[in-house]
């Protein structure tokens, strides 16, 4: 957000309800209603000529918002280490993750939500993988942001991310749209994502950044953020 302000641009961000700042319902986690939330913000806001960007789950957000409500106010779209367009391994998306991965991660979640965030921290940022050079500290950020949602947001977020299918939401997009996906993510596989995504989407561009985990914007800030201002700056 710095980067890109520094730029020119004006940047605004938002904590998902059930996270950071935002209040904590009981429900109301459902990507209908997160485009939903992200419509009221954009018409409160009197915005136009935006450029969405969605990171993780916050991609199929994005996506549910254009199928929700159309691109009148929007410019361009960035999917970043996006989950999309279906995560569920199933007989038609062989590729997906299996369900015993996701009963798995709510019983994690449910018994040691400190602990949960703490192994995440590993496969997240990619702690696990040679060569990686990364502070202790980021893990702690990363447990601190975690500790402050609601766990029935947690829960409920981890159940869209697992069984939603947005290939009829990526459709509906008409719009040019990058797709930044790590070659190295453990959370969301590149291939069975993003690059099933950019093959959806009409106007797609993909960049596969190498050794790059799912933590992305944190772990190779510089080349999102040219990435992100060369797109930005494209006719």
């Amino acid at each position: 957000m710095l980067y890109l302000a520094e730029r020119g641009y004006r940047v605004i961000a938002f904590d998902r309800r059930g996270h950071g700042r935002s209040d904590q319902p009981w429900s109301g986690y459902l990507y209908d209603q997160f485009a939903d939330d992200l419509r009221d913000l954009i018409e409160q806001l009197g915005l136009s000529g935006v450029t969405l960007v969605g990171h993780s789950i916050g991609g199929g957000e994005i996506a549910r918002y254009v199928r929700r409500h159309g691109t009148k106010r929007v410019r361009k779209m960035v999917f970043v280490s996006s989950a999309t367009p279906r995560m569920l391994k199933t007989d038609v998306n062989p590729g997906g993750l299996p369900i015993a991965m996701f009963d798995h991660l709510r019983s994690e979640l449910v018994q040691d939500r400190a602990q949960f965030y703490w192994q995440l921290s590993v496969p997240y940022f990619g702690y696990n993988l040679a060569d990686r050079q990364l502070g202790q500290a980021l893990r702690r950020q990363f447990l601190r942001i975690g500790l402050q949602s609601s766990v029935k947001a947690a829960l409920d977020c981890m159940a869209g991310f697992f069984q939603e299918d947005f290939t009829s939401d990526m459709q509906s997009i008409d719009v040019p749209s990058l797709f930044l996906h790590g070659q190295d993510d453990q959370i969301v596989p590149v291939q069975n994502s993003s690059v099933l995504s950019s093959e959806i989407v009409r106007e797609a561009m993909l960049r596969i950044v190498c050794d790059g985990s799912h933590g992305l914007p944190i772990t190779h800030s510089n080349v999102v953020n040219q990435e992100l201002l060369t797109f930005l700056q494209k006719a």
